[in-house]
């Protein structure tokens, strides 16, 4: 036994990667190494084996520092003492807006965003909004104002997806921006429109229920260009079906349940995936904006379908947002509300013809990928042209353009002016200047007495 064992571990050390041997009782006491199976997770995909998109990953990442350069503005008009704020004060900020470089660097790199001027009086640095931005701001608020019923049908929308009819308010308090809503919505839509949204809770909203409008009471849905509630409850994609329907001649069997499908540059199409593809896009479901019955997991097939209405909410919810994207941690928030139980970045990952994850930046963010094109919304809007101009601003960088060259001239006879004014005139704290006097003068006369 001895022999055969120390032939064994000879014959080991001579081939160390051999696995010709098997495990047995003769060979049970030297040491094997077990390899490991790789596991597939979602976070294993979103770092390795995904197809990366680089017409989104950059716009992902100039759309961060738009995002840092508002951030700038919150704060800075947060202050209500004056227009401006010292780079010092500034510089306390760095953790707030999450930076990696110094503000002093950050807010020069964007002249035409932010305005670095010295003040005339203190002599310290100083900073405030540019002008160009401050009118584009506003005019984004006053677009926002405009759209306010396309607001109220966005939330309606909202919730006839929802599976109580409800949503909380924090979850649409924090995707804001990405569904074009006011920053007072909760004064300005919920309580203005009350024949259409109800408190359920302090932070929870539901719809009302027909039967409880009076008859002199006028809903959204039943103003003139306005759709109904059975037009309301179709979904964008269908527009999409009917189209393909009509234009290509397909079969309703290929697309009462399809989406489109636009797959990134590069993606490498394995053997049976195409057939995958094709059975999935057959395979029926309950759409986002029907109660018909309900899907069991455990059933045959049950798993895929309730995957698929996932998958339809989520498309739904992004057609829904002005951008045609959502981070993924605003996501989460409509997880329980709208009745995605499962794991978003998993779905996100298994379908890249319908959606695209983008890591850019701290944040994950989601992506339509039939809405874009290089880049670019294919269907802007108007909240989405004002954003493109803020994003233009970023873009431009450090290029001294003749209009801001002639501005920053203006600027400096302003402050030559002023400091001129100051020279001839009195300013801040002269009125201390005849109190020292006197002061003195009379210090000086309490002197002469104790010399005489």
């Amino acid at each position: 036994m001895k022999i055969l064992q120390k032939f064994i571990h000879t014959i080991l050390k001579l081939e160390p990667f051999s696995t010709g041997l098997p495990f047995g009782p003769f060979n049970s006491t030297t040491q094997r190494r077990w390899k490991k199976r790789p596991v597939s997770t979602a976070q294993t995909r979103l770092e390795s084996q995904r197809t990366r998109d680089s017409k989104l990953d950059k716009l992902t990442s100039r759309l961060n520092q738009l995002a840092r350069s508002l951030t700038f503005h919150r704060l800075i008009s947060a202050r209500k003492r004056s227009p401006f704020v010292s780079l010092h004060l500034i510089s306390r900020w760095k953790n707030v807006v999450r930076l990696n470089v110094s503000t002093t660097v950050f807010l020069r790199k964007y002249p035409h965003v932010f305005e670095v001027f010295t003040h005339p009086l203190r002599r310290i640095a100083c900073c405030r909004i540019g002008r160009k931005m401050r009118d584009l701001i506003q005019e984004e608020e006053d677009s926002i104002r405009e759209l306010e019923l396309e607001n109220v049908l966005r939330i309606k929308k909202l919730l006839m997806m929802s599976v109580n009819g409800t949503i909380h308010i924090h979850g649409l308090r924090l995707a804001r921006r990405e569904l074009g809503l006011p920053k007072d919505f909760r004064e300005s839509i919920l309580q203005k429109y009350s024949n259409e949204f109800r408190l359920v809770d302090l932070e929870i909203v539901g719809m009302v229920d027909r039967g409880e409008v009076g008859v002199a009471e006028v809903c959204v849905s039943c103003w003139p260009g306005q759709p109904g509630l059975s037009e309301m409850g179709v979904a964008e994609v269908e527009k999409w079906r009917e189209g393909e329907f009509r234009e290509k001649w397909l079969s309703e069997f290929e697309t009462k349940y399809a989406f489109p499908i636009s797959l990134p540059t590069g993606f490498k199409i394995e053997a049976g995936y195409r057939e995958r593809l094709r059975n999935w896009q057959r395979l029926p479901y309950v759409k986002p904006y029907e109660r018909k019955e309900v899907v069991r997991v455990r059933t045959c097939g049950g798993a895929e379908r309730f995957e698929k209405r996932a998958v339809g909410i989520l498309h739904e919810f992004l057609c829904l947002t002005v951008e045609k994207m959502v981070g993924v941690e605003r996501l989460v928030h409509f997880r329980k509300d709208l009745g995605i139980e499962v794991n978003l970045r998993e779905v996100i990952l298994k379908h890249p013809g319908i959606f695209y994850l983008s890591t850019k930046g701290s944040a994950q963010t989601v992506f339509l990928r039939e809405a874009y094109s290089k880049g670019c919304l294919i269907v802007p809007n108007q909240i989405y042209a004002v954003r493109r101009k803020m994003l233009d601003l970023i873009l431009t960088g450090r290029r001294n353009t003749r209009e801001l060259r002639s501005q920053t001239e203006v600027n400096d006879e302003s402050r030559s002016v002023a400091h001129n004014v100051n020279e001839g005139g009195t300013r801040d704290g002269d009125w201390v200047i005849p109190l020292l006097d006197n002061f003195k003068d009379q210090s000086n006369a309490d002197k002469l007495s104790e010399i005489l």
